[in-house]
Order: C-alpha cells, then sequence, then structure tokens
C-alpha cells in the first residue's frame, strides 16, 4: 500500500507543476469553491465511475448547483461508501454565469482509503479549457480502496 501512496504523490506533483506552467500562459483568478458529495463506489481494478452533486459557492452569488460524473483509470481497487471533494475554481474571469462550469475536465488523481482515507486530484478543463479546479483539500472517503491514474469529471447544470 506505501508504494501505491508512493506513487499517487508522483502522479499528483506531476500533474501540479504542468498545471502550474499552463497557468502562467492565462492569467486565472479564484472565482469560488466547488463542493461535491457522491454515494457509493466501486473500483474495477483499471477504472470506476462515481457520480456526485455538487455546488459552486461564490462570494456575492446564489449557489450554482452541477451533476458530476468522475471517470477514473489507472488503478482502481476496491469499495468507498461516500466521497466529500472541494476544489477551488479558478478561471480567466471573475465572475462566472450560471452554469458556467459545465463542460469536460481532465487531470490525474491518487488516493488511498482504509476506513477513513484520503485523495487528490488536479483537473483543467470547461470553456475551451480556461478553468483550473484545483484542490483546496484532500478528498474524503469512507471505505477501502486505492487509486492512482488520470480522471475526467464531466459537469452540467443541475438542481
Amino acid at each position: 500500500m506505501r508504494r501505491s501512496l508512493i506513487l499517487a504523490a508522483v502522479v499528483l506533483a506531476t500533474l501540479a507543476s504542468s498545471i502550474g506552467g499552463a497557468g502562467a500562459q492565462q492569467q486565472r483568478v479564484q472565482v469560488g469553491v466547488l463542493e461535491c458529495r457522491g454515494g457509493a463506489s466501486v473500483g474495477f481494478v483499471v477504472g470506476s465511475v462515481t457520480h456526485l452533486g455538487c455546488v459552486l459557492r461564490a462570494e456575492g452569488m446564489p449557489e450554482d448547483r452541477y451533476v458530476a460524473t468522475i471517470r477514473k483509470v489507472g488503478l482502481d481497487l476496491g469499495i468507498t461508501q461516500e466521497s466529500a471533494l472541494a476544489w477551488g475554481v479558478f478561471a480567466p474571469v471573475a465572475r462566472l454565469g450560471p452554469g458556467g462550469l459545465s463542460g469536460d475536465y481532465v487531470g490525474a488523481q491518487g488516493s488511498a482509503t482504509l476506513g477513513v482515507g484520503v485523495g487528490g486530484n488536479v483537473l483543467v478543463g470547461g470553456s475551451a479549457n480556461s478553468i483550473a479546479l484545483q484542490p483546496l483539500s484532500l478528498q474524503g472517503q469512507v471505505g477501502v480502496s486505492i487509486a492512482a491514474g488520470l480522471e475526467s469529471l464531466e459537469l452540467r447544470p443541475g438542481r
């Protein structure tokens, strides 16, 4: 398990440094925080699919709700009962309109869970790949699992 944690950390560090380089090319400001919660997830050795309900919280703006689908490809073994994630949302503009985060995002991820566990991921996408989702804190999970690899996030307007 220790080897997998190290692998997950290396994947995240590599992606974070590449995202940092991309951020230097295009100025981004933090527009809010995207908080997501979801139910059970089952890892299928080479991937998994998880559905989440998300809310973008931005100062001075009403809550903006989304439905998210996360697809992972790579090492993904185990079962989690629930997940909670939070990302800082960085965009080229200070405010996004309703549904402004809708789109597809990609990046790297890693996590480990034995009872209560942690993970993290950095994603880029949205309108013309101009939005970055960067972890504010580590992902929280309950279950037994280990995962590292590539991740895609599809965000659609929700209720």
